[in-house]
């Protein structure tokens, strides 16, 4: 089983990594972009063939070594 699991900075963390996105998508011509936020997408594949199962070793994983909680969140879903 395939855990996807989507790592974001918190609303209100600086992401100077979105900034220089969001300022290079300018220069190129891509008017109107407000904001960016740039993050992480791990994906995971489990031995566990029970899908609740998966879900939680998932997010146990995100909550240990994934994300960090005092910056990040994070989302998991089973692909």
């Amino acid at each position: 089983m395939k855990a996807r699991v989507t790592v974001m900075p918190k609303s209100g963390v600086l992401d100077p990594e979105g900034r220089a996105i969001a300022h290079a998508l300018g220069s190129l011509g891509f008017g109107g972009v407000e904001d960016v936020r740039a993050g992480k997408v791990i994906e995971v594949t489990l031995a566990e063939t029970d899908p609740a199962k998966a879900k939680a070793a998932a997010e146990e994983m995100a909550r240990k070594l994934l994300a960090n909680s005092v910056i990040e969140s994070f989302r998991v879903e089973l692909v």
